[in-house]
């Protein structure tokens, strides 16, 4: 933590990625609008359990996408969409926006 004047002084938020179209990529979007709704990771995935009937999505999963070692597919954008409010085309084009900048 950097230090002014003695006191140690809060970081900004680094700026999200964003490739040259603008986007940001699919790791960026989903933990900007998780903690934007006020979901910790535990939480959204207990929601995507509930939506979805399908257990196989955990905390550790959630992580993964927000670190960008793995993209969600199809069927978990579709859940992502209703638990996040956000449109599925807004999540393709950030998967498409992720895929770029790897």
């Amino acid at each position: 933590m950097p230090v002014v004047e003695g006191r140690p002084v809060a970081e900004k938020e680094p700026e999200p990625a964003k490739d040259d179209s603008g986007e940001e990529p699919i790791w960026e979007l989903v933990r900007r609008v998780r903690k934007l709704r006020g979901l910790t990771q535990y939480q959204l995935a207990d929601v995507l359990v509930d939506l979805s009937s399908n257990e196989s999505v955990s905390r550790d999963e959630v992580a993964r996408w927000e670190r960008g070692k793995r993209v969600p597919g199809p069927y978990w954008r579709r859940w992502l969409s209703a638990a996040l409010d956000v449109p599925s085309e807004e999540l393709a084009a950030a998967v498409r926006c992720g895929r770029r900048l790897r």
